[in-house]
């Protein structure tokens, strides 16, 4: 979300300095510096007033959504300004327009300034001379404490600059059940659907994002851990920029740097990546940590990976249980994904609801490790091929989950069955009612059973074994639903 500053700074030499460095911030719009103190307040008047559908002059303007929201986020107050002094200028502001942040620039930014500024209602100090990093660290700060204030005040909860974006944790039952596949093409598909997006691998010791991804890069999450305030170039430089779009952070190359990332740590990065990014995907691993677990905690969607069978079902369940025990995540609030599913297995969804007892995804992953093959081996998941089933599904989940507005994946002719791919990635026929497999198109009901060519079972192909779905009969195969063998 674009931020809105305006800089209150008498001196010209200090202004020219200023609107260059606010011109290179990211999402920023600074309007032309005020030059006095009168100046300013007559600017945010005016603007309040204009929001609020009054004229400038007259009567104080009202303090409705409308007047806030058309006040900048961010004011910037130099300490040479007049008539006015500074702090006197900062507390005025502060007590007619409470939800403008107000950002001291001066070159005293000792302890005893800094706490009268606070005390005065300031939300920052920048001193002089001005750098960079420390003026998008406090605009930044002062925007987003803007912006909750704002949302209290009955403004547009759209309108807010500040952790804005979805977050979504993809985390394993145990080892190899598919958590990087799935976190990787979730991230892919919500990057297709025109979304800014960050894909964090937390897996701290075994992390294998850019393996996956072909990636070769030197920075990672662990050197963001160190920092205490993290700004926009910082952030830029840490995060790799791959040629799909995806805003990749990574796990160290060393493991065991990997404990220098604590809890804290992934908070102040997650919120940072929010701020910037519509969709932070976290890849946690299976091993809980206090760095993932923070990830977690925080998730707009915790995902559970799991396959269909008892170690890893098992296993999920005490995932889930370790996550109540730590008042990390609660069953209900948790979404597990059912992936290498098959029509023979014998745990099914619903069962896997029963034992976790967590919401389990409408959309299920099939099994079919030989189209993920060739591209795990290079390397290049962003390759795998559009028919693949495996990455349908996994885009499909990510429609399901709201990471993209539309369904990424659109079958031709929904409602033939030569359109709907089975778990194993064979395409069925089109049958007519009454007609013999593999006969063509022949219609009316047929007088006996129906004898295919090569195949005289008579069943219609989809049809679960034992149920009433025989030749002739209704209801197709749903890849999506659970499945029962008779």
């Amino acid at each position: 979300m674009t931020i809105r500053i305006l800089p209150a700074i008498g001196d010209q030499d200090a202004a020219r300095a200023v609107s260059s460095l606010l011109n290179q911030l990211p999402d920023a719009d600074p309007a032309p510096a005020v030059a006095d103190s009168a100046a300013l307040l007559d600017a945010l008047a005016g603007a309040a007033a204009q929001g609020a559908g009054a004229a400038p002059g007259g009567a104080p303007p009202a303090a409705g959504p409308s007047a806030v929201e058309a006040l900048p986020e961010v004011v910037l107050v130099h300490e040479r300004i007049g008539p006015t002094p500074a702090l006197e200028l900062i507390r005025e502001v502060a007590l007619r327009f409470p939800a403008v942040g107000v950002v001291l620039i001066t070159t005293d930014a000792g302890p005893a300034l800094f706490s009268a500024a606070m005390d005065a209602g300031a939300r920052g100090i920048v001193g002089l001379p001005l750098g960079y990093d420390e003026l998008a660290a406090r605009v930044q700060a002062a925007a987003q404490w803007s912006a909750g204030v704002r949302v209290h005040l009955g403004g547009s909860p759209e309108a807010a600059p500040g952790p804005a974006g979805t977050l979504v944790t993809v985390t394993g039952a145990k080892g190899g059940v598919g958590t990087t596949v799935t976190a990787v093409q979730l991230a892919l598909a919500a990057r297709a659907a025109g979304r800014s997006v960050a894909l964090v691998d937390l897996d701290l010791q075994s992390g294998d994002v850019a393996s996956y991804l072909d990636v070769q890069f030197r920075r990672s999450i662990v050197d963001l851990a160190g920092i205490a305030d993290i700004s926009v170039r910082v952030l830029q430089d840490a995060v790799h920029d791959h040629h799909t779009g995806l805003g990749l952070l990574l796990a160290p190359e060393e493991g065991e740097r990997g404990e220098e990332v604590d809890d804290r740590a992934a908070r102040q990065v997650i919120g940072a990546l929010r701020a910037r990014y519509e969709v932070v995907l976290v890849d946690c691993g299976s091993q809980m940590q206090s760095a993932n677990a923070a990830a977690v905690e925080l998730a707009d969607v915790a995902l559970l990976v799991t396959t269909p069978d008892v170690v890893a079902v098992r296993a999920a369940k005490r995932q889930v249980r370790l996550w109540d025990r730590l008042q990390i995540r609660q069953a209900e609030d948790t979404t597990t994904v059912v992936n290498r599913l098959t029509r023979n297995t014998e745990i099914q969804p619903p069962l896997v609801a029963k034992a976790t007892g967590t919401q389990v995804a409408r959309t299920h992953v099939p099994a079919a490790f030989k189209e993920l093959q060739p591209c795990v081996d290079a390397g290049r998941m962003q390759d795998l091929d559009g028919r693949s089933t495996v990455r349908q599904a996994l885009w499909a989940l990510a429609g399901e989950l709201g990471l993209v507005e539309s369904p990424a994946v659109r079958r031709e002719g929904r409602g033939s069955h030569r359109a709907r791919p089975t778990l194993t990635g064979r395409r069925r026929k089109a049958i007519t009612p009454g007609a013999a497999p593999g006969s063509g198109t022949a219609q009316g009901p047929a007088p006996g059973p129906a004898s295919g060519s090569g195949s005289g079972s008579g069943l219609r192909f989809g049809a679960r074994r034992g149920s009433t779905a025989a030749a002739g009969g209704s209801g197709p195969f749903d890849p999506a639903g659970p499945y029962e063998e008779g």
